[in-house]
């Protein structure tokens, strides 16, 4: 059975970036232009890269309705040493690690889960990597319709090739590495849910 995805979101629009040169740079040689053109190039698609905001989770915030989400909050927390039950509720538990865990990073303690906090708990995981991290991984493809992975926390070979397809089906809407390694862009990817299968 052939299995067809779809993109949920992508990179913004680029606006038209419009570049002047000051008298000193238009006297320039010609090969100085082009490295130029080549920088303006380079920083569009860094800018096309953005995969936008992180969802901004706290007990009762409509963004913790989503069990997956909350579970891979809970998978990084107890990565970090909490010992907390994944259930994809964001209940008093959820939120009294959270804030265990920002007092402990030095992060605003409000059991707030925004860009500080989530960049602050992601783990990067890779192939022979095992633990909490990878079961959010893990989870995060499987409750995405993206592969069946049994959640073991154990980054094998099919862990591996199920998040190079991700990364390979990203990189055709934006800049984006196919490494299999899940870092910050991927992590970020994987929990804003940017591509699921039909």
């Amino acid at each position: 059975m052939k299995t067809t995805f779809r993109v949920l979101a992508t990179a913004p629009v680029l606006g038209l970036i419009l570049v002047t040169a000051t008298p000193a740079q238009a006297a320039q040689p010609l090969s100085t232009a082009a490295t130029t053109a080549t920088t303006a190039t380079a920083e569009v698609q860094a800018s096309a890269s953005t995969l936008g905001p992180w969802p901004v989770l706290w007990r009762g915030s409509p963004d913790a309705s989503f069990p997956v989400t909350v579970r891979s909050l809970q998978h990084l927390l107890n990565a970090h040493g909490a010992r907390i039950a994944v259930d994809g509720i964001f209940g008093p538990a959820t939120d009294s690690a959270v804030r265990t865990y920002q007092r402990a990073r030095g992060l605003v303690v409000d059991g707030v889960v925004g860009a500080a906090t989530w960049s602050s708990l992601i783990v990067t995981v890779r192939r022979g990597s095992t633990g909490s991290a990878v079961r959010a991984v893990q989870d995060q493809l499987t409750d995405r319709r993206w592969v069946i992975l049994t959640v073991d926390g154990v980054f094998g070979g099919r862990t591996d090739a199920a998040v190079r397809e991700f990364q390979r089906l990203l990189s055709r809407q934006m800049p984006f590495t196919v490494d299999g390694v899940v870092g910050p862009r991927t992590w970020k990817a994987l929990i804003l849910g940017l591509i699921v299968a039909d």
